[in-house]
């Protein structure tokens, strides 16, 4: 990991902490997560979101007042709008999809169950997405909830990803691996 990248990731991982253990003991983690869905929703449909959060131009209580204001629109939980506003004084809404991910994956421990992210060359069906989670709940001993991809390129198989292990069946990486084969021969 990059030096900023993990400068970052820890700047998200201390507010994710404090979001989290204030959200649990208020028993409110699936208020928070329904809040999380809604804000990566946004900040992947809003440009001006994104130019919001990583401007240097704009001044602190204009970010300030900006996010105050989508959190009352989007009405998040008050940990989680306090959290940002926060964020916003100390000029740190850059890491918010830092955030998101921390807290995604903190709420994910806490129900015990794992993401997968899974890259196909056509979209899933329900029964072939339920037979994976299937599968990989009994490899790796935990509920899997499935995160699926579609890239056409892959022409066919699967590309599974939990956690650091990755399982590879697709035929473009099958085709690499004979053509570096045949460099080898030839």
């Amino acid at each position: 990991m990059s030096e900023p990248a993990s400068i970052s990731s820890g700047i998200a991982a201390r507010y994710a902490t404090a979001i989290f253990e204030i959200s649990k003991e208020s028993k409110s983690l699936a208020k928070l997560e329904t809040n999380l869905t809604d804000l990566a929703q946004s900040l992947g449909d809003s440009a001006d979101l994104n130019e919001l959060i990583s401007s240097p131009v704009i001044s602190r209580g204009d970010q300030g007042a900006a996010i105050a204001a989508i959190g009352k629109k989007m009405k998040l939980m008050p940990a989680l709008q306090n959290g940002l506003s926060l964020m916003a004084e100390n000029r740190r809404l850059f890491v918010l999809p830092q955030l998101i991910a921390q807290l995604r994956g903190m709420i994910a421990d806490d129900k015990g169950e794992v993401t997968a992210d899974v890259t196909s060359a056509k979209a899933l069906t329900k029964a072939q997405s339920d037979k994976l989670a299937k599968t990989l709940k009994a490899r790796v001993g935990k509920d899997v909830k499935i995160n699926a991809t579609v890239d056409e390129g892959i022409i066919g198989g699967l590309i599974v990803k939990v956690g650091s292990k990755m399982i590879d069946t697709s035929i473009r990486s099958r085709l690499n691996s004979l053509q570096n084969a045949m460099k080898e021969v030839g």
